[in-house]
């Protein structure tokens, strides 16, 4: 009497399904055999025809879900931000201002600890999101962490330290002062 025995390839809800026969690997298509996983018996591939055939093969091929979407760099800033609580987030648009970068983001933390850590947060999920960032400087202090993510900078500095170097009225040029610059 034959013993049933759960094969790793087995599904736990008692469903079978064909599975390729993996000593099979290397033999072309048409001679690999697929196994009923606890049956033990094979069937070959290569001598069924027609629907029967399609219908094996669909069952045997696994159907790949659509992924997400990947994020934006900028979805990913703003989201890792507001994670830490990042204190007044602007983004600012300077397209036509520089060829450095394309967005600057520019957030407050309360203390020094608190800058550190969101920066860190931004690198680390900018990493996650496959967004590779070049450089980052001012961890030490902690006054001011500037990251650098090729289209985008991202200043996270202490409000003593915004107000005093000003950045959004530097690089804040609204569309009027663009067009008559130009």
């Amino acid at each position: 009497m034959p013993v049933n025995r759960k094969s790793p390839n087995s599904n736990s809800t008692g469903r079978k399904h064909a599975v390729a026969n993996p000593d099979a690997a290397d033999k072309p298509q048409a001679a690999r055999k697929l196994k009923a996983p606890g049956t033990g018996r094979a069937s070959s591939v290569g001598k069924v025809s027609g629907d029967a055939k399609a219908a094996k093969v669909a069952k045997v091929a696994k159907v790949a879900k659509p992924s997400k979407a990947a994020p934006s760099l900028k979805t990913v800033v703003t989201d890792a931000l507001a994670d830490m609580k990042a204190l007044e987030v602007k983004v600012l648009d300077v397209r036509g201002l520089t060829d450095v970068a394309d967005f600057m983001v520019i957030a407050s933390g309360t203390s020094d600890r608190h800058v550190r850590s969101v920066a860190q947060r931004v690198v680390e999920r900018t990493k996650e999101a496959g967004f590779r960032p070049h450089g980052v400087e001012g961890q030490q202090d902690g006054d001011w962490v500037l990251i650098d993510l090729s289209e985008m900078i991202v200043h996270v500095m202490l409000p003593r330290v915004r107000e005093f170097y000003g950045l959004e009225k530097l690089w804040d040029i609204t569309a009027t002062k663009r067009a008559a610059r130009a």
